[in-house]
């Protein structure tokens, strides 16, 4: 038990309401920033309100309740946003053939607009963006630090842009 001013607090976590009230604001502006909706904020908001309260009787196996509501948000949009990937590529797909040449000069395109770019700055676009290698295991490819890999991929995506 600790004292803080005239208040004596203890290391039980706050009930589900003190919480809710005092992260709801916050994980509602955090969620609307990232998906850009005010509907969409509100709804992955209570989903992760919900499967906290799901887990209230177990808070204590928890160490951060405040860390795993903001966890399971950013899980629900990034599952949403996947599905929402999957779903657009199966439209497109059934909306229209792809042609073949189309493809070959796609990556014709590619290549020379890559060819354009520093050596590392292409390697680190080719292996983060292409490959699907996270920034760390791009960096033990190429031998420096993933610091160095997103700045080099954020450089060669700006030097893209520009073209």
């Amino acid at each position: 038990v600790e004292l803080h001013g005239d208040r004596e607090t203890s290391a039980v976590p706050p009930s589900f309401d003190d919480l809710f009230l005092d992260q709801h604001d916050r994980l509602y502006r955090a969620l609307y920033f990232i998906t850009g909706s005010s509907a969409d904020a509100e709804e992955l908001m209570q989903d992760a309100f919900l499967k906290l309260w799901e887990r209230w009787d177990r808070i204590h196996a928890i160490d951060d309740p405040v860390g795993y509501l903001f966890r399971v948000a950013m899980n629900g949009f990034r599952m949403r946003a996947r599905r929402a990937r999957v779903a657009a590529r199966r439209v497109a797909l059934l909306e229209s053939p792809r042609d073949p040449y189309d493809d070959i000069e796609l990556r014709d395109d590619v290549r020379r607009m890559l060819l354009g770019l520093p050596p590392r700055q292409r390697a680190a676009l080719v292996l983060t963006e292409i490959f699907g290698y996270s920034s760390e295991q791009a960096a033990r490819i190429l031998g420096i630090r993933p610091t160095t890999v997103r700045v080099l991929a954020s450089q060669g995506r700006t030097a893209l842009r520009a073209r």
